[in-house]
């Protein structure tokens, strides 16, 4: 499982995500969870691809640094 850092891109305020080890950083599509109790789950993003990271008990301060697994 590697770690990805999600962080919101300074340009348009869209999320990225970006995995250090591939020097891969691609923008947010869709997340499974985004309300104010729940947030994490899968992660679609625009290359087609998708990531599941842990679900956290409310919208973390961002830029984090999570776990994620290939979807």
């Amino acid at each position: 499982m590697p770690k990805v850092m999600i962080q919101r891109n300074r340009d348009n305020g869209n999320m990225t995500l970006y995995i250090p080890k591939m020097d891969l950083e691609e923008n947010v599509v869709s997340l499974e969870f985004e309300g104010p109790e729940k947030w994490g789950g899968e992660v679609k993003l625009a290359d087609g691809s998708s990531y599941v990271l842990e679900t956290l008990d409310k919208v973390p301060t961002l830029p984090i640094t999570l776990r994620a697994k290939r979807g």
